[in-house]
């Protein structure tokens, strides 16, 4: 059976930690649609949306030919607007790609959808490893893996560590998902943060703590989140060196 899919990028104005992130210039475009443009590369423009409750953000995205699903002010993260806007989309699943991801790798987002298919019972994440400096950063969740790939925790602590205090083998989370709209359903029938989900602030753990398999994708590290105004500063160099 051919599944329907769209890629959708929630994006929202009022973040707690870097308000109008979606918005801030990088060498000369917004960073959602650096975002939109890796998007579109992975798969036709028809098919990539931008999920916002924001005026600024929906006339800065149909100004460069973007296509926007408005989604409720009320959204307790990126994955609850997901949801909602796959209330109108109607699709099979979804890709969704986090919004402050600029500089994600096509070729990962193309990953992502193709391990969806191979296991479509499953919610699909990806991940790399982490550079050394950045294993005790907040800002970066943090992955464990089972051998065969399944997510068994995520957290912003360095992960794992030593009875000696040594950090090895540390992965980071890269924010390409893959939702079934039975997935989605259940997030939207969850409206409350699980209690991992809400010290960790890490809405993946919404899933791993209601029994639900996360199946990781390992990526190349080609990609840099931007949570705070120092990231922004450090994707504009990294933009301008490539």
């Amino acid at each position: 059976m051919h599944k329907k899919y769209a890629i959708v990028i929630p994006a929202r104005y009022k973040s707690s930690r870097f308000p109008g992130k979606p918005l801030a210039d990088i060498n000369g475009k917004t960073m959602i649609q650096h975002v939109w443009e890796k998007c579109t590369q992975a798969e036709d423009k028809s098919l990539v949306y931008i999920a916002t409750d924001d005026d600024r953000i929906e006339e800065v995205v149909t100004g460069f030919g973007g296509q926007v699903i408005r989604t409720s002010p009320d959204c307790l993260t990126g994955t609850d607007r997901v949801a909602e806007a796959n209330l109108q989309l109607e699709k099979d699943f979804i890709i969704n790609v986090q919004g402050d991801e600029p500089m994600i790798n096509p070729d990962d987002i193309v990953r992502v959808r193709e391990r969806y298919l191979q296991k479509p019972d499953f919610v699909i994440n990806a991940y790399t490893r982490i550079q050394s400096e950045d294993v005790f950063s907040t800002t970066i969740p943090k992955v464990v893996v089972s051998k065969t790939g399944n997510l068994l925790y995520m957290s912003r602590s360095a992960l794992p560590m030593s009875k000696n205090g040594n950090v090895c083998l540390s992965y980071k989370q890269v924010c390409i998902y893959a939702f079934s709209k039975e997935h989605l359903h259940f997030f939207l029938s969850h409206q409350e943060k699980t209690p991992l989900e809400y010290i960790e602030d890490i809405e993946i753990l919404r899933f791993l703590e209601n029994d639900i398999n996360v199946n990781m994708v390992e990526v190349d590290n080609s990609s840099m989140a931007v949570d705070t105004p120092e990231d922004l500063e450090g994707v504009r160099l990294l933009m301008s060196t490539r």
